[in-house]
């Protein structure tokens, strides 16, 4: 995050005010929902000691303060707005009845905080924006397709299915996930008992003849001697690092780059993010074409809502290769992403004038292709698993019987 100090103009006076951003063109947008006046400039400048310290703080707050949105109710408010909308009830009103009757803490601040900013005179999207971690990029980018069409209903009940889509994903992954993260599980407890309790009544037995340890013993030993007398250090570390890293991700673009770059090298991971992207950029991509919306400007809201930057960098030259006149098909083409099948399709959509709809079928496609890696996901993660359990086994066996037999072969000679 970048630091602006914004100069605006309030009841005739210049008012210096500092903000943190991503870019310019974002402290701007800040600066113009948050402060009543006229915003005179944009400087980026070194934030003060102080004002460090004091997003630092915040920052670490946040961490612990800051919710998503449970995805059953995010699914039921969008549903309630849009049922709403058609009934001719007011954005702001719908909002109010939202929050007035939820349980849900988390929900009933955004829908409030929204419906007071509506009242304000700021559209539903600017006041979204503000809640962008709650309610995802993708929740953001269809409000914006119902304010350019004129039909907020349509697309918050187009997007309250994409959810449910997005929650059946979920749920099929926690499934195929559901055993082998049980049999790990138990591996893991099982290995923890035998390291602490089981292990150090034959460290005592090898002390006392002074053999000679095979390699797998000295790792049991060492893990043992670890895990026994460090452990609590360890565990402490290990939560330390999972705060301090979750931060990093969250406050450092370059790092949050990175990452994601690492992830998109990793076994049936990258086929798992590539799909799930490519499925979720040209169902919203699709949508917005369908509504007649410019293909530059359906590229901009479409992309924008990629979490992954690393494919949304890729995304980014096809809008740039359509602003300079290029055609759909090559800007896709440039980014290596796609099949030649999808180019294909493609071009014919465009040369026919049913872009639209061949884009439903390139949406099909990547949907069914993410389909099929989550139905295989069991099968895909079983050799990891055997391989994990296999490296335990035969870990333990070794370590525990070598030096056995050699005590017992020693004991032989000496008779």
């Amino acid at each position: 995050m970048k630091y602006f100090i914004a100069t605006i103009l309030i009841k005739g006076k210049k008012t210096d005010i500092g903000l943190y951003a991503e870019s310019k063109k974002e402290a701007h947008y800040l600066a113009k929902i948050k402060y009543s006046g006229m915003i005179l400039k944009v400087t980026e400048t070194d934030p003060p000691l102080e004002d460090q310290i004091r997003h630092f703080k915040e920052s670490l707050l946040s961490n612990f303060k800051k919710r998503k949105l449970k995805q059953d109710s995010l699914i039921a408010a969008m549903r309630q707005i849009a049922v709403m909308a058609n009934a001719g009830i007011s954005v702001h009103d719908s909002l109010k009845e939202i929050a007035d009757a939820t349980t849900d803490k988390t929900l009933q601040n955004v829908m409030s905080t929204m419906a007071e900013d509506i009242n304000a005179g700021h559209s539903l999207s600017q006041s979204a924006h503000k809640f962008s971690f709650e309610l995802g990029n993708l929740t953001l980018a269809m409000i914006e397709l119902g304010e350019k069409t004129g039909n907020m209903a349509e697309a918050l009940h187009k997007l309250a299915d994409m959810l449910e889509e997005i929650r059946r994903n979920i749920i099929k992954f926690k499934k195929a996930m559901a055993y082998p993260r049980n049999v790990m599980i138990a591996m893991a407890i099982a290995f923890t008992i035998l390291i602490s309790y089981v292990v150090p009544k034959f460290k005592t037995m090898f002390d006392k003849f002074h053999a000679d340890l095979p390699i797998p013993t000295k790792i049991l030993l060492f893990l043992e001697h670890v895990f026994n007398t460090y452990g609590l250090y360890v565990l402490a570390c290990i939560i330390i690092f999972i705060f301090v890293f979750q931060y990093l991700i969250n406050h450092y673009k370059d790092f949050r780059y990175k990452w994601h770059q690492v992830l998109l090298r990793l076994y049936l991971i990258k086929n798992i993010i590539m799909y799930a992207t490519l499925n979720r950029f040209t169902l919203v991509f699709s949508e917005l074409v369908r509504a007649g919306i410019p293909i530059a400007e359906a590229l901009e809201t479409s992309i924008a809502m990629i979490d992954t930057l690393p494919l949304q960098e890729r995304l980014l030259t096809v809008r740039s290769a359509v602003e300079k006149g290029s055609s759909l098909h090559a800007g896709l083409a440039e980014t290596k992403l796609f099949e030649n099948m999808i180019i294909q399709m493609v071009t014919a959509g465009e040369s026919g004038g049913q872009l639209d709809a061949m884009l439903d079928k390139v949406m099909e496609y990547y949907k069914m292709k993410f389909d099929a890696i989550i139905d295989g996901l069991s099968e895909a993660v079983e050799p990891i698993m055997l391989f994990l359990i296999a490296g335990m086994v035969i870990l333990l066996a070794l370590g525990i019987f070598l030096p056995m037999w050699d005590l017992g072969n020693a004991v032989l000679n000496r008779h």
